[in-house]
């Protein structure tokens, strides 16, 4: 019972800390263009690939 006492607060302490980062990366515009991707991988554009 007394692991409950540890294990709650390193819970909250790790959610809290995943709920920041997803706030972080909403504020940073990382989520603004989701179908941007899925279009680019549809295109036959050729250019877009490393020159090696």
């Amino acid at each position: 019972m007394n692991v409950l006492a540890y294990l709650i607060p390193v819970s909250l302490l790790l959610g809290g800390v995943g709920l920041v980062a997803f706030v972080f990366t909403v504020k940073s515009r990382q989520y603004d263009d989701p179908e941007g991707a899925a279009q680019r991988i549809l295109s036959d554009d050729y250019d877009d690939r490393p020159k090696s």
